[in-house]
């Protein structure tokens, strides 16, 4: 699980603006926080619970040319949103499948499953980092996202951007990418295919959106 669609398509999609702190919420191996080190000046703590995830994020970012903008922090979300600290921008590719079977593995049932972290906990944690102009950004499921963003009004936050993917034409969306903030705007709302012309044949707007983090693009 070190590279997933998921996590490419939220940092990629993402308005980084001028954000000048970034707080990436469960980073596994440190992917979204590498791409937005990789188009920002922003400084980027990235937080997860498996200790071997943020070994390999600590690696990752040690290797990277903005390593003195990148720090990793080995603790619970839970724990981390009780520290005094504000952010411009908070990012997450959460937790979910939270009614389904946990998967075997635990690892990857950390990854996969809300019981590490479920929709209250980072509601709750996220307006006490959010700078009272910031945002969070989030990728889920469909079926998550619609649980989750029908409780997001009651922590004040508000819709302002968001984008239901889509596999292949013909097919219903399977994830929405959402930014949320505290100030109500008319949402901006879009769709984007991800193979539009046959397996591994990417839409030109997936090509668009992605080509500065794959080789082959």
């Amino acid at each position: 699980m070190k590279v997933g669609t998921d996590g490419v398509l939220l940092g990629a999609w993402i308005d980084v603006g001028d954000a000048r702190t970034i707080l990436d919420i469960g980073t596994g191996t440190g992917l979204i926080a590498l791409m937005l080190a990789q188009r920002s000046i922003a400084k980027i703590d990235a937080i997860d619970i498996d200790p071997d995830a943020t070994k390999q994020a600590f690696d990752n970012f040690k290797n990277s040319p903005w390593h003195d903008r990148l720090n990793v922090v080995f603790e619970s979300f839970q724990t981390y949103s009780q520290n005094d600290i504000k952010y411009d921008l908070l990012i997450t590719n959460p937790p979910y499948f939270s009614d389904s079977l946990k998967a075997s593995d635990e690892k990857r049932s950390f990854a996969r499953h809300d019981h590490m972290l479920n929709r209250i906990d980072l509601l709750d944690g996220s307006i006490r980092l959010m700078n009272s102009d910031g945002r969070l950004g989030i990728i889920l499921p469909i079926d998550e996202y619609t649980l989750f963003s029908s409780q997001i009004s009651k922590w004040n936050l508000f819709e302002i951007r968001k984008t239901f993917v889509i596999p292949k034409p013909g097919k219903r969306a399977t994830r929405v990418i959402a930014e949320l903030s505290f100030t109500k705007h008319p949402v901006e709302i879009g769709e984007l295919i991800i193979e539009k012309y046959g397996r591994h044949a990417y839409s030109e707007e997936y090509i668009d959106l992605t080509r500065e983090y794959y080789l082959n693009f």
